[in-house]
């Protein structure tokens, strides 16, 4: 099992790739990037699960899909929540959240070794 501290760390990480990957992401300073990761830590440890289960219909229909959706929600709401963040756009929020599971993913397996 993965640590919190493991699952901050790897969130932190993405976090850097994202502002770097992404125009239209924008952090004021690395303490901000810091404070993001905390508050996504805490949004998908609370508010994540509850869109899950009210948007279990919509994700069935879509074969999962929508599940893209509820990522870019959680990340959305996370920017909103953090002071000095910046995202332009859902767009940005679909692709960014699509990115940010990948990266988190691969950044998991090397703390799992």
């Amino acid at each position: 099992m993965i640590s919190p501290i493991a699952t901050l760390i790897a969130n932190l990480i993405s976090i850097f790739i994202l502002d770097a990957l992404f125009a239209n992401i924008h952090f004021a300073t690395s303490g901000t990037m810091i404070l993001f990761a905390i508050v996504l830590g805490i949004v998908n440890m609370f508010i994540k699960p509850i869109l899950k289960v009210l948007s279990l219909p919509l994700t069935i229909l879509t074969f999962g899909i929508f599940s893209l959706v509820v990522n870019a929600l959680v990340l959305m709401i996370a920017f909103k929540f953090t002071p000095n963040a910046y995202i332009a756009s859902f767009g940005t929020a679909f692709w960014a959240a699509i990115v940010l599971g990948l990266i988190n993913s691969f950044v998991m397996k090397i703390f799992e070794k």
